[in-house]
């Protein structure tokens, strides 16, 4: 089941993110001198993300506001929380939409492909119906993210911090994968596989 749910970090990956060798992260350390550096500091080891920080999708724990059983992004709780997840966000939403699938006589796009794959409810329902259902529900999230209110891009948050998911985007031949940064998202990320394990029986 932990390959299906790379198939919901496709959502947050994106191949638009190709410079992410330049890590922006700001340890507050790096700029003194070696010899300057002092482990009493309580700001040692502490390390600044930036919401303007390209290497880095950031998400809140929330609830949508409308109701999804299709779309990956609604059924999930990770809700964006910069302008530069947002667009990440929307971006691999519409690439998983353009990819096509044979499902019977019909042709699917990816969520849906992904969604009946994922969530046994909809294999006994009919894919017209889902590919119906599947319009309305892109047009609402697309409209939530779109009016989502947004962190201020010339902020930062300490990466080890109990309020933001922060996923770290690395390179992996010519995919994005995106991958638990702090304690609070390889949390989240363990319970999301366990919810879809259980789904799934």
């Amino acid at each position: 089941m932990e390959g299906n749910k790379s198939n919901m970090n496709d959502i947050k990956n994106n191949n638009k993110y190709n410079d992410i060798g330049n890590n922006k992260s700001n340890n507050k350390n790096n700029t003194k001198p070696s010899n300057e550096i002092n482990e009493n500091d309580p700001n040692f080891g502490k390390i600044n993300i930036s919401f303007n920080d390209v290497n880095y999708a950031i998400y809140k724990i929330g609830k949508w506001k409308n109701t999804y059983k299709i779309n990956l992004i609604g059924t999930s709780n990770e809700i964006p929380a910069t302008e530069i997840t947002k667009e990440h966000v929307l971006s691999n939403i519409n690439e998983i939409r353009n990819s096509k699938f044979e499902l019977g006589k019909n042709e699917v796009n990816g969520i849906v492909a992904l969604s009946i794959q994922l969530n046994p409810e909809l294999q006994g329902i009919d894919i017209a119906q889902i590919i119906a259902d599947e319009e309305v529900e892109y047009k609402n999230i697309v409209d939530e993210i779109d009016g989502l209110e947004l962190e201020d891009p010339n902020g930062s948050i300490e990466l080890e911090n109990d309020k933001f998911l922060i996923y770290k985007l690395e390179k992996d031949h010519h995919v994005t994968v995106a991958k638990p940064a702090n304690g609070l998202t390889m949390k989240h990320h363990a319970e999301e596989i366990q919810r879809l394990k259980e789904m799934n029986n």
